[in-house]
């Protein structure tokens, strides 16, 4: 083990919750506040299982389909989005909706429904099963074929060569996205782009700020949950970019210290829907170790914000 006075933290920056998960955590948390529990939310409302047990909590109740709502009940979209369907599934229940979803989300289903209106074949490239993923698709399904990374590229098959569009779930990591275009760009010259880059500016960031981190850290620890894609996303970026070895873990407990043997600098960062409590528990527990001395990488400044979602904005002002 290395001595003490050489042990190491570098905090990434940013890290941690985004614009979009801050504005759908504090969607349920108001609900909860403003009509009192129960609140149905359904699925997850960002990918962290503390926030979830947390808000389970206070009242809320996550669902998997509307149709475990009760009918005439307030139901939260979550951040991820949905298809036009369960828009319809929940008018038919009578269901109050408050929809989180994710502004920048919102925008590639927009996107997605202007290209279908033009007749393109839209390429998501995106993870199966993946509920931003499933969202998307249902905004134009006769129309979207999903890539699932460079490899996917080969089976793709589309009606025209010529007339090609290409979107991609928001989470994903930025290296791989643009390995995929450019796979699928060698197959279809004509590929058309989207009108701006629909890979998150949050999840950008915090892979920027790990590939900076990696460089200098021999372990990374990232903070967040294993069906978080973009938390994922941050455990691959850092072993592709210096770190010797790299882990997901949700709380201080799961770190095995077996990680820290002939450690002299550890790379600390978190996922987009994890709360800043989660990382200073990871940092206390390093410090107990003897990893006390930290630096904070900032390798871009954040100030994106986003209004809470309509329904509940008209509701709190009229109150």
């Amino acid at each position: 083990m290395t001595s003490t006075s050489q042990r190491k933290v570098l905090l990434a920056k940013p890290r941690g919750y985004c614009a979009g998960v801050d504005r759908a955590v504090q969607t349920v948390e108001i609900a909860l506040d403003k009509y009192g529990p129960p609140i149905y939310v359904r699925k997850q409302i960002v990918h962290n299982v503390h926030v979830v047990k947390t808000l389970e909590e206070r009242g809320a109740i996550f669902v998997d389909e509307t149709e475990e709502v009760p009918e005439g009940a307030i139901v939260v979209f979550s951040a991820h989005g949905v298809a036009p369907v369960v828009h319809d599934e929940a008018r038919g229940r009578n269901l109050r909706t408050i929809d989180a979803t994710c502004p920048l989300v919102t925008k590639v289903h927009k996107e997605a429904v202007r290209f279908a209106k033009e007749d393109y074949d839209i390429l998501l490239i995106g993870h199966e099963g993946h509920e931003e993923v499933i969202g998307t698709t249902g905004e134009a399904p006769d129309h979207i074929h999903l890539v699932d990374g460079p490899d996917d590229v080969a089976n793709v098959k589309v009606r025209d060569p010529e007339k090609v569009a290409w979107l991609s779930q928001t989470t994903l990591s930025v290296d791989e996205t643009i390995a995929t275009v450019d796979r699928l760009r060698e197959r279809f010259p004509k590929l058309m782009d989207p009108p701006s880059d629909d890979i998150c500016y949050a999840t950008q960031n915090r892979q920027t700020a790990v590939k900076e981190m990696s460089a200098r850290a021999e372990l990374v620890i990232v903070v967040g949950s294993t069906n978080s894609s973009n938390s994922m996303r941050l455990v691959e970026v850092a072993k592709e970019h210096g770190a010797d070895d790299a882990h997901l873990v949700d709380y201080p407990e799961q770190i095995d210290p077996a990680w820290l043997e002939g450690v002299t600098t550890v790379g600390v960062t978190s996922g987009a829907s994890v709360p800043e409590e989660l990382v200073q528990g990871v940092l206390a527990w390093l410090a107990e170790r003897g990893y006390g001395d930290v630096e904070e990488i900032e390798s871009v400044q954040e100030s994106m914000r986003f209004a809470l979602p309509h329904e509940l904005r008209k509701d709190l002002r009229s109150a």
